[in-house]
């Protein structure tokens, strides 16, 4: 039986991130929901391997004015009981941290982060992150830590970068499916927050790209192969 990947979307974009084009390479197929399009959250049944909830515009803090956020929580927390390996990207990790507890806001002096921005491990130990990483952000809220969570990566502006809860959970604030691609796409919206503090220049932006991005594709794939594959 072939096992399944779901893949909760939130907007309505070519499927060419990293997720989407490296897990079929596992082995696996996708099964793709866009609840913001009024699709049905799916069942977690015997061929689910796991899930990936994906980022998107809209906020935790926002579930009055987008419902379907607050059902996609309900849903989360079902699947949770079910102990299936569910990876949460940017809106994806903000949903878990706050199934699990824990609160989602904006930042305190109103910074965003909208470029390419270091991660760094929290243990030197386990490493996370290796030296020298640098991943995409796109957001303006961040979560804290959920009790009975770890800590796995920080950053300067959203201190709070990564988490894991138990063995089969884990957020990421940053994107690490993000392709050079999906970034041109990012800085040729209209809604591209340029002039927010903690915002990089598209030069920056596009150095760090030309630097890093490659080295994130690895570090992202090689982690789909672990957290997917370990069961």
């Amino acid at each position: 039986m072939t096992q399944k990947i779901i893949l909760v979307e939130h907007h309505d974009e070519p499927r060419d991130d990293l997720a989407s084009t490296f897990l079929p390479k596992l082995g696996f197929t996708l099964e793709c929901c866009q609840p913001f399009a009024g699709q049905s959250l799916p069942d977690v049944k015997e061929d689910t391997a796991g899930i990936v909830i994906t980022g998107g515009a809209a906020n935790v803090d926002q579930m009055d004015q987008y419902p379907y956020l607050r059902d996609e929580a309900q849903w989360i927390e079902q699947c949770l009981g079910k102990d299936i390996p569910t990876l949460g990207l940017c809106l994806g990790s903000q949903l878990l941290a706050h199934v699990l507890g824990a609160p989602v806001e904006p930042h305190d002096d109103g910074a965003q982060e909208f470029g390419l921005y270091e991660i760094k491990a929290t243990d030197a130990d386990s490493q996370f992150v290796p030296e020298n990483f640098f991943a995409v952000q796109f957001h303006s809220r961040g979560f804290q830590i959920p009790a009975a969570a770890e800590l796995l990566a920080a950053g300067d502006i959203f201190p709070n970068q990564a988490f894991r809860y138990g063995d089969n959970v884990l957020g990421t604030q940053f994107h690490p499916e993000c392709t050079l691609d999906i970034l041109r796409r990012w800085q040729a919206l209209d809604v591209a927050p340029w002039q927010a503090p903690g915002v990089q220049a598209r030069e920056e932006q596009d150095r760090l790209a030309a630097t890093h991005l490659d080295n994130a594709k690895h570090w992202f794939e090689q982690l789909l192969g672990e957290f997917f594959t370990k069961q």
